[in-house]
């Protein structure tokens, strides 16, 4: 990939706060040490201070052991995100550490404290919720960081989503689900073919070839959008990002492909026309809960007679949903503002409402751990010369924490990612 990267500086996250202080903050932190110790004890992640020796295993160290359990305390998970950016707790094996507390994440606080859920919960922001008046900011916040530092981590495809590794399906106990083996020991000189063999699938699942109409919600760097054009597909692709835009166009200029595939900067919603097949890989998440039926709704418009969709998901178990629905988290706060995991039961409702019904899903949780601990590797491989806005502490261990607690998330299996595939019509 030849394609000049832009550098140009974005918006990087603020410096982290003082952590709170005052009667009520300190009352709550040693509340929450307490809990925090409970919650070790339970995962088996060894719980540190600053100065004892280092623990095997995952553990993690409290530097400010009072400054970490005051954040915690006043806002909770958010709070320990920002602890861990803020240096008041750190770990020597973060994922790790992450993954064994995701692992038994329902039941590490007391079901009373869990009951009065709704009287803590942090309000989400409205401009979080998916209207087209936010969402051009809430993309841009994420993705308009520079080309120059997603291009540090991700492989030569510039592809930022779950690769995955292995062609094998195995028939996972209902009709038209399948999941993928294992994918641990992944190497980064095999991400590329990965990636290449993630688009490849949805490609073939929306059956697309020589001829074929194609309307990616979701452009990315433009990996997709290529290697549909190369199989003699026209493409429209659509996004909300400046910097992907521009650099997707470049790409499909230097492979000699403008006469196949354009690159909008446009809301899905103000899409036109009609498409043999509609792909979207993980742009659902960035949708909003409030607009799950307005989405699909769309896809049913633009979708041709006998068309697919192919959609790539992170999805989490709809219980979880339903009790997150209306939480603020930290990754919505500093990462991916507006964002929210559906269900595959929520994706099936919203979908049904429009009059689509999913026929197959393939599922491949596994390989986005992988992808996630190749991707933060690579991240922390040099730190010192990230381009802006990755060139401070703050902005680093923010990341740090993203990747991780990405990778723990489908290591644990508390999350998942699937393709699916939707047709007009009822469910079978």
């Amino acid at each position: 990939m030849t394609a000049e990267l832009d550098v140009r500086p974005a918006r990087s996250p603020r410096p982290s706060a003082p952590a709170p202080d005052g009667p009520l903050p300190r009352a709550l932190g040693i509340a929450a040490r307490i809990l925090l110790r409970r919650a070790a004890a339970r995962t088996g992640v060894a719980l540190s201070n600053r100065g004892d020796p280092a623990p095997a295993g995952p553990a993690i160290r409290l530097v400010r052991p009072g400054a970490a359990g005051r954040r915690i305390g006043t806002a909770r998970l958010i709070g320990f995100g920002e602890a861990y950016v803020a240096g008041d707790w750190d770990s020597t094996d973060l994922a790790g550490a992450l993954t064994a507390l995701a692992t038994r994440m329902p039941d590490l606080v007391p079901r009373w404290i869990q009951a009065l859920r709704p009287l803590a919960a942090i309000a989400r922001p409205r401009t979080e919720i998916g209207a087209p008046q936010h969402t051009r900011a809430n993309v841009s916040h994420h993705y308009d960081l520079s080309n120059a530092l997603f291009a540090r981590f991700l492989d030569e495809t510039l592809t930022y989503s779950s690769a995955l590794f292995s062609p094998v399906e195995i028939p996972d106990g209902a009709p038209g689900l399948t999941r993928a083996p294992d994918a641990t020991g992944a190497t980064w000189e095999a991400l590329s073919d990965a990636q290449r063999a993630k688009v490849d699938r949805l490609l073939d699942a929306a059956d697309v070839g020589p001829g074929s109409r194609v309307l990616e919600v979701g452009t990315g760097w433009g990996e997709l959008c290529l290697r549909a054009a190369r199989r003699g597909a026209t493409v429209r692709s659509v996004t909300l990002s400046t910097e992907q835009q521009g650099l997707a166009r470049r790409r499909i200029a230097e492979a000699g492909l403008t006469d196949r595939a354009r690159v909008d900067l446009l809301d899905y919603r103000a899409v036109d026309g009609e498409y043999d097949a509609i792909i979207s890989v993980e742009m659902i998440e960035a949708v909003g809960a409030a607009h799950w039926d307005e989405y699909f709704a769309v896809l049913a418009r633009l979708l041709a007679p006998r068309g697919r969709i192919a959609l790539q998901a992170i999805t989490m178990p709809h219980e979880r949903m339903l009790a997150t629905l209306h939480t603020y988290t930290w990754i919505q706060k500093y990462v991916f503002p507006g964002g929210m995991l559906p269900s595959t039961e929520a994706i099936a409702a919203a979908a049904a409402r429009a009059g689509l019904a999913i026929r197959s899903r393939h599922r491949f949780g596994p390989h986005y751990a992988e992808t996630l601990r190749l991707w933060r590797e690579r991240f922390l491989a040099d730190p010192h010369t990230l381009p802006a806005p990755a060139d401070t502490p703050s902005f680093q261990r923010l990341w740090e924490f993203y990747l991780a607690y990405s990778e723990a998330g489908f290591r644990s299996g508390y999350i998942d990612v699937q393709q699916m595939v939707l047709t007009e019509g009822a469910a079978r």
